[in-house]
């Protein structure tokens, strides 16, 4: 329905000020569209901290072991969903500027509609005031004629009837008039009015497809950010399924791999020699090893002769104690300790 057709004016002509309330709600919808997307930055600014957060904390999870490298994977996407987010908390702002610069404008155009509109409005209070005098002059010319006539039909006094007759007259002229009055204002207030309406119309219709537009850009930038984060999921998926239980192992042997070589222990054909044999090593490792029975050589080469093919439990064990001279820092307690044991 359009504002001009005749469902607007009412029966009490109050249509006016229907329309002209309902362009001022127009900057209450405005103002109230800027909160709502002030209040939804708000909560995607919030969300993006948060985070950032989780992302730089991500960071100090343990470093060690073969899981290491997933908490890449996870900080990598987070910090990218925490940037989606923020770019959807610049674009809400920039939307904000926009809704509450067409407030403005919107504050501009409804003032100087206020002062187009003045004379439908002076209208309309002339036919409200017109339209009551009408009303009150109807009743008071029925009331006048009823009196009339009961006085006939009860046999009053001619003077009485004729009282009455003038009263009569009178009303009958001041409903006339208020008739006429009322015509003249009525055909007044319904072109100003079919006017109006229609200038309330276009600047309701204008104001709705402005605020849809700003809705859809709105929606628009929601769902630019909604493709942006899905983008991110499926590159987190796909990260997740490259990330191979062989791989992590692969990445743990590479970076904590201690070397290729096996090592080689070297164990000296003459284990003791004189007392004042220097073992090639370093300062530290400086010592003579003398073993009490390395002075047979008969007897080290005949058991070495006679166990070759599978050592005794007593040559393992020599060899067990020699490997574990090889291994300590300091041998010259060793040297000192044989040193002594000789001197005895």
């Amino acid at each position: 329905m359009h504002y001009s057709t005749p469902g607007f004016p009412g029966e009490k002509n109050s249509g006016f000020d229907v329309l002209y309330h309902n362009m001022k709600h127009g900057q209450i919808s405005t103002k109230e569209l800027a909160d709502f997307v002030r209040e939804r930055a708000t909560i995607e600014e919030a969300y993006s901290r948060s985070m950032t957060k989780l992302a730089k904390s991500a960071s100090n999870y343990s470093q060690h072991g073969t899981f290491a490298p997933v908490w890449d994977v996870f900080k990598t996407s987070t910090e990218k969903l925490a940037n989606c987010h923020l770019d959807l908390v610049r674009k809400l702002q920039e939307l904000i500027k926009e809704v509450q610069k067409y407030g403005e404008e919107q504050v501009k155009s409804h003032k100087k509609t206020k002062e187009e509109v003045a004379g439908t409005l002076e209208a309309v209070q002339a036919i409200q005031s017109i339209t009551q005098a009408l009303q009150k002059s109807k009743e008071n010319y029925n009331a006048k004629c009823v009196e009339q006539e009961r006085l006939k039909k009860e046999g009053a006094t001619q003077r009485e009837i004729e009282k009455a007759a003038v009263k009569s007259k009178k009303a009958t002229d001041t409903y006339k008039l208020y008739v006429e009055k009322y015509a003249l204002a009525k055909a007044d207030f319904e072109q100003k009015m079919t006017e109006t309406a229609q200038k309330f119309q276009d600047i309701e219709q204008t104001h709705l497809i402005h605020i849809k537009e700003i809705i859809g850009s709105l929606s628009n930038a929601i769902k630019e950010i909604h493709l942006q984060i899905g983008q991110v999921h499926e590159e987190f998926i796909n990260n997740m399924a490259n990330t191979t239980v062989e791989s992590l192992i692969q990445k743990f042997a590479e970076s904590k791999g201690t070397g290729k070589e096996r090592p080689a222990w070297e164990i000296p054909k003459n284990l003791c020699e004189t007392s004042d044999t220097i073992w090639t090593g370093s300062p530290l490792q400086r010592s003579c090893l003398e073993i009490p029975w390395a002075e047979e050589p008969g007897r080290l080469q005949s058991m070495g002769d006679s166990q070759e093919s599978s050592p005794t439990p007593q040559f393992k064990s020599i060899n067990s104690s020699a490997l574990s001279f090889l291994h300590r820092q300091t041998l010259t307690s060793i040297h000192d300790y044989w040193k002594n044991h000789s001197l005895h």
